[in-house]
């Protein structure tokens, strides 16, 4: 495992060099081809990006691409922590191209994708069992992180906590191995600068730590409103129907938000660079609104709409068929918000705050409260600013804008769709398990069925060939009219003279409760817990599938948490 995690990490490593060189290949020769008439590159590009994502969909892969850490929360909870072979090509060349174009979304999540997909092929390869794929999972998500960000430690922390890895020795150590292997390649080939680079010359005083835990609230909210936009918008596309018109919708209203916001064009990182150097030029920077540069409400108002309006612009990419994640954005959003509530403050006169740490600190905030990951966001901060100064703050702003945002969003945005589907692996050790399991796989089919026009006779030859004691009464289509309990007819089954005149359908009675194959496992426990029955019948718009009995339930949940522990 230790030296699959190193392989893991530097594929994962490779990974993020190849996805960062082909989107600024792409963006370079963008941008060189539409030199001379540049505004209008945010009205075209972007379309013509997810144009081109959409056609290398649909005739090259042919299968969909899932959002990237989602994916491998499902892959999770409900493949086994299998993960097919083109999603170590897919994720590159997609999300180079929507991001390359200009799409307002970020590399990581396609990045972790990617990485994930190749140590899950790498375990498949070694039939590794579910607990060893997992771990690998993990190490893959860990390394493309920490090549991303240069961040090894934040890394780790992001496995643990969004990738719900178990924090024992024998996973810590493979995870620390694929972080540092990823974070060397990613030195080799990118060199070691940090994306945000940062220098902390002035840490804080005890009063500015109100006004940090004021920004973890306000950045709480901004998390809040992030989460519930985008579910929104997501909903919104998929009612459209038709991928041609949501791509036209949405390419039309992307490339109309970044004409008139050129800040929200791509991945954001030169915008993020700015709040964190206080150079604020790109909000008013080949815009219409350029000649109110001078105007304090100018930028309060352009700042904040640049806020609001960049999970909008994130949200469109994807609805419109961009492949992307949600990390670049939410740093995008921090940072802005983090300055622009500074600057307010030192405007207002209350107290005299520096402006860089708080956009600093604000990029941990909303990644505390979109991602509902405090650590991460904690300790991701901590890498990037090249020390652990700052560490009080970030802890501050984090806890209040994670405590802010769980109050409102019990999930975060990996994790929504996911949660309502009842397929969400938690900490949880029971409740992992049972996401992992499926009422259609419980179903037993050996009961002996019987017609509902059949007499008493006939139900006798049925029980006497029979080796259960429920009889499920079932026509001739497969439709279940009711059920018949060996209790129930105990006292008349030796009575020859009632054989011809007892019905079938005059001793059926409609079972009180029964379950549908699609429902969860949490759906099928409560019901054996309310009901005190045995047997749960199973059934699917009125046709008969079988029983679940409460034994053959405690058997498949005793096998699978041996797989999920490893006891085995």
């Amino acid at each position: 495992m230790m030296i699959l995690s190193v392989l893991v990490g530097i594929s994962a490593g490779l990974a993020a060099v190849v996805i960062k060189n082909s989107v600024h290949f792409i963006s370079d020769f963008v941008r060189n081809i539409l030199e001379s008439d540049y505004g209008y590159i945010y009205l075209i590009a972007p379309s013509v990006g997810i144009f081109l994502t959409v056609l290398f969909i649909k005739f090259v892969i042919r299968r969909p691409v899932r959002h990237g850490i989602p994916n491998v929360l499902y892959s999770i909870s409900k493949n086994e922590g299998q993960m097919n072979r083109h999603n170590m090509v897919s994720s590159i060349v997609t999300s180079a191209l929507t991001v390359g174009f200009g799409g307002s979304v970020g590399l990581e999540g396609p990045t972790v994708s990617t990485g994930a997909a190749i140590g899950s092929n790498i375990g498949q390869m070694f039939r590794l069992n579910y607990r060893q794929l997992k771990l690998l999972l993990g190490c893959a998500c860990a390394g493309a992180m920490a090549a991303i960000f240069k961040a090894p430690i934040a890394a780790i922390v992001f496995a643990l906590e969004v990738i719900m890895l178990d924090l024992t020795l024998a996973s810590l150590v493979p995870i620390l191995l694929a972080s540092i292997s990823a974070v060397v390649t990613s030195y080799i080939f990118m060199g070691q600068e940090v994306v945000y680079p940062f220098k902390v010359e002035y840490t804080y005083q005890l009063i500015d730590l109100l006004y940090y835990g004021i920004l973890g609230i306000i950045a709480g909210f901004v998390a809040t409103y992030f989460t519930r936009v985008y579910i929104l918008l997501e909903r919104w596309f998929e009612n459209m129907g038709k991928m041609r018109i949501r791509m036209l919708v949405g390419g039309l209203l992307l490339g109309t938000l970044l004409f008139f916001f050129p800040s929200l064009y791509g991945e954001g990182y030169e915008v993020i660079n700015g709040a964190l150097s206080g150079d604020i030029t790109y909000i008013f920077a080949d815009t219409i609104f350029e000649s109110w540069s001078s105007s304090f409400v100018a930028f309060v108002v352009l700042l904040s709409l640049i806020i609001l309006l960049k999970v909008i612009a994130a949200s469109l990419t994807f609805g419109s068929g961009g492949v992307g994640g949600i990390f670049a954005p939410t740093l995008f959003m921090g940072a802005n918000t983090g300055l622009l509530f500074a600057t307010i403050v030192n405007k207002l006169g209350f107290h005299q705050l520096q402006v860089q740490n708080f956009a600093l600190i604000g990029m941990a905030g909303l990644i505390a409260g979109v991602l509902q990951a405090p650590l991460t966001g904690l300790f991701l901060i901590a890498d990037l600013s090249g020390g652990y100064q700052m560490f009080l703050p970030l802890m501050i702003t984090a806890t209040a804008s994670f405590a802010t945002a769980k109050t409102f969003e019990k999930h975060s945005v990996y994790t929504h769709l996911l949660a309502k589907r009842n397929e969400l692996l938690t900490h949880d050790k029971d409740q992992a398990v049972l996401t992992m399991m499926e009422v259609k796989n419980l179903i037993e089919t050996d009961f002996a069925k019987i017609a509902p026009e059949a007499n008493l006779g006939d139900l006798v030859e049925v029980v006497s060939e029979a080796h259960r004691n429920l009889f499920p009464v079932v026509d001739d289509k497969g439709m279940m009219h009711g059920m018949i309990k060996m209790d129930d007819i105990r006292k008349i089954i030796f009575k020859p003279d009632l054989y011809d005149s007892v019905l079938v359908k005059d001793l059926m009675y409609m079972p009180e409760y029964f379950i549908s194959p699609d429902d969860s496992m949490e759906d099928l426990v409560e019901m054996f817990r309310k009901s005190s029955r045995f047997n749960i019948a199973v059934i699917d718009k009125g046709q008969y599938l079988g029983f679940i009995s409460r034994a053959n339930a405690f058997t498949a949940y005793r096998n699978q948490l041996r797989m999920f522990s490893g006891d085995h």
